[in-house]
């Protein structure tokens, strides 16, 4: 996989995360352990964009 190619599927990964944390927050009941988890793999996904685009 091309470093281009990475750096699309590792964008399109945080923008779905970032769409589930949404969607988790505005639950009448949202699950802070799951929002957490999101928040670390969203995360995770941001450093590895940064370290590829660096």
């Amino acid at each position: 996989m091309s470093v281009e190619a990475r750096l699309e599927s590792l964008r399109a990964k945080h923008a779905q995360l970032e769409a589930a944390i949404e969607a988790e927050s505005h639950r009448p009941m949202p699950d802070g352990n799951r929002v957490s988890d999101l928040k670390r793999q969203k995360l995770k996904v941001k450093e590895e964009l940064e370290r590829l685009h660096a």
